[in-house]
């Protein structure tokens, strides 16, 4: 049996979820929301992740940018070495995607400042 602590909503409901015959058991969840976020946590978590890219501008040498979405967990670290191979080279505002589909998540990697 595995317990986390769901993070949906305000509650915070300390969740129990264990797999028996086949089907999701999930406990102390106060809403419905609980058992999918419990069930997804389980067998595909997903996170959004925000990092900073390389720029060529000496005013703003690096970049915050975020994923769009979320991506899965265990491709973080792939993430991360994805983001160190890149540099702006070009003026961008918030928002602009910087890398489109990265790693084929269909999750694109989106500015977070301007480049003025």
């Amino acid at each position: 049996m595995k317990e986390i602590t769901c993070i949906l909503c305000p509650n915070g409901c300390e969740l129990k979820i264990d797999k028996k015959n086949g089907k999701w058991i999930v406990e102390g969840n106060l809403c419905p929301k609980g058992r999918e976020f419990a069930i997804h946590e389980t067998t595909n978590p997903t996170r959004t992740v925000c990092t900073t890219v390389k720029t060529v501008f000496r005013e703003l040498p690096i970049l915050p940018v975020r994923t769009d979405g979320e991506i899965p967990k265990k491709l973080i670290f792939d993430f991360m070495a994805e983001m160190k191979k890149v540099t702006i080279e070009k003026k961008v505002s918030i928002g602009d995607i910087i890398v489109r589909n990265v790693l084929d998540t269909g999750v694109n990697v989106i500015s977070t400042s301007t480049i003025e």
